[in-house]
This record gives structure tokens, C-alpha cells and sequence, in this order.
């Protein structure tokens, strides 16, 4: 069962039709109801009890279709009473081929998905890696950076630590988790074109490609040093 709240601010300040409207956010548990429409791009993001992806569980994925709306997925551990990684529709949804699931720095996402729900989620896009690609002359590649500097909308970041894994989820969670995919459309919008002008995009996709098998060595324990490093 969804619960229907409405933000009491704006998704955002500045420029976007995400940004302009008053987001309305869907929490539901344990999985995603029949018959939602994602369309052939959604971004997604998640929430954890930490950054440690071996040790800390996935508490909540956040969807949106681009249109200034946003899906949250409380994922509730067994022992806690919840139904664990038995959420099947979210899962033929991360593993659909036919759509594209956009994220900002998808390697640590996922490595979170594949590790918690079991999942090769594919194809994939990541804005964070688009932005590396084609900001070269900056180092700013945070969704909150970008967002300021591409769409001139301002995020907060001011929940992202905090307790993801209580059973209740404040107002002030729920709008934070949704503000991180509100905006990422639009934003790979922005640095599709990017990459297309600089001639970098056939090397994106290829980067795109790799960064599900580059989640799973970072569950092996290929993240520091790299196995690609000398």
C-alpha cells in the first residue's frame, strides 16, 4: 500500500519543470505496485544504513519517470519483520532491458542492489561519470553541484546522513530521498549534449556498460587498490 504525501516545498528552486511543480511522493513497502509506468528511462537512487556496501543494507530505493514525481521503496529486513529482498516488481524493473535506469554515481548503487535484492540491474546510465567526461576543468561533479550549475536548482543535502533504516521515515527524509532523482532527467539532458559536443559519448556508453561488473568487484573487494590499477 502507497502512502501519498505531498511535498510542502518545492521539488526545487530554479530553472526545470521538475523544479517548478510541488512533487508528489508515493512511499511504499516492501515492493512497487502492479501496473506503474516508468517509461524507457528511470532514474533511480538508494539509501543505506552506510557507505559500506558489505555491511550496511539498503533501507530505501527511490524511482521517478522524469515527470516531477517520485516512488519510494522502504526495503524492510525479515528479521525486522519486512519481506527482505522479496520485491518482485522492483526487481524485474532493475533488470529490465528495455529500460534504462539512470543514476548519479551508479557504481556504488549497483553494488548496493546486486548485494541486498540479487539483482544485475542493467542497462545503466550515471550522470556522475558523464560529468567527469565532459567537466574537465572542474573538479565539482556532486548531484548537488551540478544541479546548481546546470539547471540552476538548489538541493539539500542536509538529511543524507541519517538514520535510513527507522521503521518510520520522517517528512524531511522522504523529500531529501526524493530530491535525488527529481532532477537527474533533466540533468543527463544537459550532459548528453555535453558529451555528444565533445565527441565522448560512444566512450561514456562503453563506461555505462562496465559499471554493473564494476559494482560486483567492489563486492569482491576490488575497490582500493583497483583492479585495473598498475
Amino acid at each position: 500500500m502507497g502512502t501519498t504525501l505531498f511535498s510542502p516545498q518545492p521539488a526545487g528552486r530554479g530553472g526545470g519543470t521538475a523544479a517548478r511543480k510541488t512533487a508528489v511522493i508515493r512511499l511504499h513497502r516492501h515492493d512497487l505496485p502492479d501496473g506503474l509506468d516508468f517509461g524507457r528511462v528511470v532514474a533511480i537512487d538508494t539509501e543505506t544504513m552506510g557507505l559500506n556496501p558489505h555491511r550496511d543494507r539498503l533501507c530505501l530505493v527511490q524511482l521517478s519517470a522524469g515527470d516531477g514525481n517520485a516512488e519510494l521503496v522502504q526495503i524492510v529486513p525479515e528479521r525486522l519483520g519486512g519481506r527482505g529482498a522479496d520485491c518482485p516488481n522492483l526487481k524485474r524493473l532493475l533488470a529490465d532491458p528495455a529500460v534504462t535506469k539512470l543514476f548519479h554515481y551508479a557504481r556504488f548503487d549497483c553494488a548496493a542492489l546486486y548485494r541486498n535484492l540479487g539483482v544485475t540491474v542493467a542497462p545503466v546510465v550515471c550522470t556522475k561519470v558523464a560529468a567527469k567526461l565532459v567537466r574537465t576543468f572542474t573538479d565539482r561533479h556532486g548531484l548537488k553541484d551540478l544541479c546548481k550549475e546546470l539547471l540552476g536548482v538548489e538541493i539539500s543535502k542536509q538529511q543524507q546522513s541519517s538514520d535510513w533504516g527507522a521503521p518510520e521515515l520522517s517528512a524531511e527524509q522522504l523529500a531529501y530521498a526524493a530530491s535525488d532523482v527529481l532532477h537527474l532527467h533533466a540533468l543527463w539532458a544537459k550532459l548528453e549534449g555535453l558529451l555528444r559536443r565533445e565527441g565522448r559519448m560512444e566512450l561514456a556508453e562503453a563506461c555505462f556498460r562496465f559499471l554493473p561488473a564494476r559494482g560486483a568487484l567492489d563486492l569482491l573487494g576490488y575497490g582500493d587498490p583497483d583492479i585495473l590499477a598498475h
